[in-house]
């Protein structure tokens, strides 16, 4: 619970106008410019559902599908809900179509942990860190917090 509390603020501070908007990149600079995309799916009025994907722009300049990733490492497509009466937000679908159960019997066919949502939302959080520590604004490309 109390990273799905500290994700909300999180995605708050990366993506303030995520009720009026429908989408926010963020860039990170690494070897190639690797551009996290927030795009909203669906607004209710006590939640909202949001995808969380990766583009990269290679120094070749060719661009990628937000589900194709880089070659060294692709972050999972995730399906965020965020409960804004409550702040909180959880990870509720990875790679499109995986349902992510906060509890799995251990060994299962999956042999998802039997914590595996909690650990998605662990994830979550060290990403968005990552993005508030490092990331920019790609409509504004400048280096420093995306929150800035």
């Amino acid at each position: 619970m109390a990273d799905c509390d500290a994700n909300y603020v999180r995605l708050m501070k990366l993506f303030p106008e995520m009720v009026q908007g429908d989408e926010r990149k963020i860039g990170i600079h690494h070897i190639e410019d690797n551009v996290l995309t927030l795009r909203v799916l669906e607004q209710t009025p006590y939640t909202t559902l949001v995808k969380l994907g990766q583009k990269i722009d290679h120094e070749t300049g060719q661009k990628k599908n937000s589900d194709e990733g880089s070659p060294w490492f692709r972050l999972p497509v995730l399906t965020l809900r965020l409960y804004h009466d409550a702040k909180m937000a959880e990870v509720v679908w990875y790679e499109g179509d995986k349902r992510v159960f906060p509890r799995y019997e251990y060994p299962n066919k999956r042999m998802y942990q039997r914590d595996e949502k909690a650990q998605w939302n662990q994830f979550l959080a060290e990403w968005l860190a990552h993005c508030l520590e490092h990331g920019y604004d790609v409509a504004e490309p400048s280096y420093g917090a995306a929150s800035q």
